[in-house]
This record gives structure tokens, sequence and C-alpha cells, in this order.
């Protein structure tokens, strides 16, 4: 029977880590299959970044309570982490933990995950078949695992999105490969030398953006010769600049303002409305062709381009299973309504576990970044309650499972009108804490902002934590 096997944690980062915690708590079974050399693989990348979150809300609780038995000694609670020290102090004393060691399985990429015997046009008894899982190591070797229930917590990091307008990479793009980089450069370290002096395009309209920017600036101070371009599809700075001293996270508020001071200074060039196309090397340099408000326009010449549009879920293992995607956003159906950036930009998602993270595929839940698809607002404290919700189900706790409970900390910035996430239906109560209440309990509402809640789309699946009363 599937219930004497493991269930599959795909991904060693924090949410995966904190997944495989949750289910060996829970006395569950559990393999957790990371791609990389050692946990925290992708974390590495970005070894160099400061998170926005300070410890305590980057600790899982379940992880929290296997390392206490280790004799942790624990963090500094208020400070921020780097992606560095977040693998150094947290990621592999959990992984070394002896309830961890022994589920935890490094150099093994899943390429493959199916029902046994089973296409995704079989719909009889799938439930009754585990999950077959094709493993390959970094020789190319394969091997296979069955799995009665699969989470997949790989994350998006490998996939980042290209900097073409149209989703696919532009023209060029693939060709300008070596200089072009993906993500937050380490500018002031190990990659100095290849933008110092250099004209810097930065594409993309995130925080991710905001800190190659930042760095860039700081290098300008000491090399001559260093420009940085800011080019954005959008035609706002509104959510990039932030909430301010609004933002509950000081670190993410302080990134927006240090941004905003250094363009209020002149001392960046911005391109918005600029939808890329086309990338040329000419004799003069790297030129971006493409549409700036709906006419033909050329933005150049750089020496070297960082892109940081974000990344996109990868479900190329899955496709021979039931998924049920968010035709947008490419989360889960039920949660791309709460997350999505073309209406949803406050920072703040209702609470949501197993049930909203459930493919129709029985047994599959994507968790953490990933769930998200292509969304950009993601913490950790979401994915810890994912996983802790998860595992809570699969563990047969179905009251705990349901349980969930979720702040977050606000951004301070709200782009989206109610009438624009829900037509006719907004509420924006504005009064007394009571006043609130009572006006968001005449029918279910999801809160969005301070004070301001919207109807819960009929697409959600209504838990009893969903609505902002109960």
């Amino acid at each position: 029977m599937t219930e004497s096997l493991p269930v599959a944690v795909i991904g060693g980062g924090p949410i995966g880590l904190a997944a495989a915690s949750h289910l060996v708590l829970r006395g569950v079974s559990v393999k957790l299959l990371e791609a990389g050399q050692s946990v925290g693989h992708n974390l590495r990348d970005w070894g160099h970044v400061k998170l926005f979150s300070v410890w305590s809300q980057c600790v899982d609780e379940g992880a929290r309570e296997l390392l206490a038995r280790a004799g942790w000694e624990g963090v500094p609670e208020d400070q921020l982490p780097t992606g560095q020290d977040l693998v150094r102090d947290y990621l592999e004393p959990l992984a070394a933990t002896p309830e961890l060691s022994s589920t935890i399985e490094t150099d093994s990429r899943v390429v493959q995950v199916v029902r046994q015997g089973l296409d995704r046009l079989s719909s009889k008894q799938r439930d009754g078949r585990p999950f077959e899982i094709t493993i390959e190591n970094g020789k190319g070797e394969r091997r296979r695992m069955l799995a009665r229930a699969v989470i997949d917590t790989s994350g998006t990091w490998q996939n980042p999105n290209p900097f073409g307008a149209n989703g696919w990479p532009a023209e060029g793009e693939r060709e300008l490969a070596s200089v072009i980089r993906y993500g937050i450069p380490d500018i002031g370290g190990a990659d100095r030398a290849q933008y110092a002096g250099k004209r810097v395009a930065v594409i993309g309209g995130g925080h991710s953006a905001a800190n190659a920017l930042l760095d860039l600036a700081l290098l300008a101070e000491h090399e001559p010769g260093t420009s940085m371009t800011w080019v954005i599809r959008g035609n706002s700075l509104a959510t990039v600049f932030g909430g301010g001293e609004a933002d509950q996270l000081p670190a993410r508020g302080a990134l927006g303002r240090r941004l905003k001071a250094l363009t209020d200074a002149g001392r960046l060039n911005i391109v918005m409305s600029f939808a890329a196309n086309d990338a040329r090397q000419t004799s003069h340099g790297i030129v971006l062709s493409g549409l700036m408000k709906g006419e033909p326009s050329t933005v150049g010449p750089f020496d070297r381009i960082i892109v940081a549009t974000g990344q996109r879920p990868d479900f190329s293992f899955a496709r021979e299973l039931q998924l049920d995607l968010h035709p947008a956003v490419e989360s889960t159906r039920a949660l791309g309504p709460l997350i999505d950036p073309n209406f949803h930009s406050c920072g703040t998602v209702p609470p949501h576990g197993w049930r909203e993270l459930a493919h129709a595929e029985p047994g599959y839940f994507v968790a953490g970044v990933k769930s998200y698809g292509r969304a950009p607002t993601f913490l950790l404290l979401t994915g810890y309650e994912q996983v802790r919700s998860i595992a809570a189900h699969l563990g047969g706790n179905h009251v705990a499972a349901d349980d969930v409970r979720l702040v977050l900390p606000e951004t301070g910035v709200c782009s989206a009108t109610l009438e624009q996430v829900a037509p006719g239906g907004g509420v924006c109560c504005g009064g007394s804490a009571a006043e609130e209440a009572e006006a968001c309990c005449e029918k279910p509402h999801i809160k969005t902002a301070p004070g301001c809640c919207f109807p819960q789309p009929a697409n959600v699946v209504r838990s009893n934590t969903i609505a902002c009363c109960g």
C-alpha cells in the first residue's frame, strides 16, 4: 500500500527543510531530494544579499524544535541575515540534526514525477497508485523511487524570466549570454571587475533590480566611468519605492527610500514604459530595441545587462500529472486571485494551507516560492505555514491542517483599487475596529489592507480561516 511509502520533498532550501521537519515531528517517513551538492544550493547564488526579514522571521518553528534538541545556540533574532548566513547558521545545522540527516539526499535532481504506470489522461484510481520519481545525479546516472505524496519546494531560482516583454527571450538575448546576468550579481565583491567602469542596464521593476542599482551606485563612487540605466516595463515607480516608513519590514522600506534618493539626485538614468524585444551588439555597445508607449524606440548603448525580471516555475518534470494552474500566475487556481500582481500589491495574503495548495493530482502539493508561480511577493513566513499545514494533513491531523494562521508584514503600498479587484463589491471600512468587523462579516471577505476588504472570489476554496472574520 502507498501509506507505507515516504513523502518525497523536492528541494533542500528553507521551505523544503521546514517541510521535512514538520513531517518527521509528526512521525511521517520522508525523503528530501536536493539537486545541488548541499542544502541551500540556490541561496548560495545570492549569498551576498541581505534579506528583508530579521532572523526571527526566517526560522521555521518545526525546524527550531529539531535544532533545539540538537543543542543549537540560536541566531540574533533581531538582525538581518544574508543568504549565506541563512545557509551557514540555519540550514546546514538543521540538515545535520539526527532526525533529518538520514532523510536528505543531495546531488539528486528530480527529472520526472509520474503516477506509477499512468499518464495524465488516465483518471481512474490515480490515488491508489504511488508516485514514481526519476532522479538523476551529476554524472547522468538515473534511479527511481516510490512515494505516497510529493511536496514540491524546488523553487524558481534556476528558471529566470527573460527580458523579452512577451515572455520569450528577446531576439539576440541568447547570443549575448556572456554579457547578460540574471538575478543579483555580487557587484561589490566577486563580480566587481565585470561592472567597474562599464555602462550597465538593469532591466526590471522590483526589489532585485533595486539591489543591483544601489550596488552599482556604490561602485560608481570608486570606479569612474561606471554608469547605470534602469529599464522598466511599467509606468510607475510606486511599488519598488515602496511604503517607506509604513512598510512593516523596515529593511524593505529603507531599500525603496535609498533608491528614491538615488533617483532624486539624478545619479540614475530611468527609461520607463519600455517593452524590449531585441538586443544587438553594435560597434558602440549593446542596443536594446522595443516599444515605448507603443512606439518603436531604442535604448543604449551598454556594455553589460543585468536582468532582474523575476523567475517562473518549471513544471516540466510534472507534465504527466494532473495539475490545476491559474492561467496567469501559474500558482494553483485557488491561490491565484489572492496573489495576482495585476491586482494585488498590498503585501498581504490571506491564510492558506493544504487545501489552497492541492492540485487535481491527489497527494501532489507545491509549496514555497514556486507555489506563487510568477507572483513576486513571497515571504518565508508564508512557506513555513504552507508546509506546516500540508504536513499536518499528510500526518492525519485534519484539525491542525485546517487551522491556518498567517500574519505577514505589510508593504505600506497598495496600487490596486478595490473596484479593480472586486468590481462593485469592495468595502473600505475606515471606521472603528468594531465597524470594520461588522462590515467584513456581512459576507466572506478577504482583507487586503488595513480597514479594506473585498469579497472572497468564488473559485477560492474557503477554509475556516481564509475570511477576515469567522
